[in-house]
C-alpha cells in the first residue's frame, strides 16, 4: 500500500509499507530527485508520522529514476530569489535530516546510484546505508562556487576530518567501494542484490525487541559527543533501562535455559 505525505507533494515520496518496514521512496525521478522544498515538506511529514507509528520497525529511504539524489532544486532556488527562502529551505532540510536521527526507528538508506551535495548528505543522516556498485557520491557544490556548508555536518559525522575536507573541497566524486572505506556507507554489493541486501538488512533489525532498538539507537547518537565519563554515565543509565525490559528479561532467560526468546515484538 502507498500512502501519500499530508502536504502537497506531487507525489515526491511515495510510502510503501510491509512486515514491519517502512519503504519512502524520492519520486521525482524527471528531476533526478532533487529536493525541492515539497520533497523536503513531503518527508518530513511522513517521518513525523512514522515516528507515531509502533508497526514500523525499520524505515528504508530509496529513490526512482537515474539517480538516488542530486542535491537541492537549484533551479528552485534561484527563481526563488529571496535570502529568507533560501534560508529557510536549509533549516526545512536540516530540520528533515535531523528527524531521521531522533527517530525511534532506524533509518537505512538504499543507494542505487549517484548522490550528491544534499543528496549525499541524506545517505550521511541515515542510521546505516548499503549502496550499489554503481553508485557514486560527492559534495561538489565547491565546483559552482558554494561550500557544501550543511552537508559538511552530516558528512563530518560519519568519515575522518581528513576524507571528509577533501570530498568537500574538491567536490571530487568517490565510488561506493571508497565510500565503504570511508564509513559512508555499511555494504556495498551489485545492482542487482541492492534490494535484497537492503530487505534483508532491515527484516534482521526488525525481527529484534523494538524498544530496545528504539533505546540503543537514542543512547548511540546522545553519548557520540559527550566526554567519556558522561557518556559512560549515559550508557549505565540506559543498559540499566534496557536490562528491566520485558523483551530483555525473556530473552536472558532464554539464552540461560537454551531455548529461543518468545519476545513479544
Amino acid at each position: 500500500m502507498q500512502v501519500q505525505a499530508q502536504v502537497a507533494t506531487e507525489h515526491s515520496v511515495l510510502r510503501e509499507d510491509q512486515q514491519g518496514i517502512c519503504t519512502l521512496t524520492l519520486n521525482r525521478p524527471d528531476k533526478f530527485n532533487a529536493l525541492s522544498a515539497a520533497m523536503i515538506a513531503a518527508l518530513t511529514a511522513h517521518l513525523d508520522a512514522i515516528r507515531e507509528e509502533p508497526t514500523v520497525r525499520v524505515v528504508v529511504i530509496k529513490a526512482n529514476g537515474r539517480a538516488f539524489c542530486v542535491g537541492h532544486d537549484l533551479k528552485e532556488m534561484r527563481q526563488a530569489n529571496d535570502p529568507q527562502r533560501i534560508k529557510q529551505l536549509f533549516s526545512d532540510c536540516g530540520g528533515m535530516m535531523q528527524r531521521i536521527e531522533h527517530l525511534p526507528q532506524p533509518v537505512i538508506a538504499s543507494v542505487h546510484a549517484v548522490a550528491t551535495a544534499a543528496g549525499c548528505q541524506l545517505v550521511a543522516a541515515c542510521d546505516l546505508a548499503i549502496a550499489s556498485e554503481s553508485a557514486k557520491f560527492a559534495v561538489s557544490g565547491i565546483n559552482l562556487g558554494l561550500f557544501c556548508s550543511t552537508p559538511a555536518v552530516a558528512l563530518s559525522r560519519n568519515l575522518g576530518r581528513k576524507p571528509a575536507l577533501e570530498m568537500l573541497l574538491t567536490g571530487d566524486f568517490i565510488d561506493a567501494a571508497t565510500a565503504k572505506t570511508y564509513g559512508l556507507v555499511n555494504q556495498v554489493v551489485a545492482a542487482e542484490q541492492l534490494e535484497q541486501a537492503v530487505v534483508a538488512m532491515a527484516a534482521k533489525i526488525a525481527a529484534k525487541p523494538p524498544a530496545a532498538v528504539s533505546m540503543g539507537k537514542q543512547l548511540f547518537y546522545q553519548q557520540l559527543n559527550q566526554p567519556l565519563a558522561e557518556a559512560y554515565q549515559l550508557a549505565n543509565q540506559a543498559i540499566t533501562c534496557n536490562f528491566y525490559l520485558e523483551d530483555t528479561l525473556e530473552g536472558v532467560d532464554a539464552f540461560l535455559e537454551k531455548r529461543p526468546p518468545n519476545w513479544q515484538l
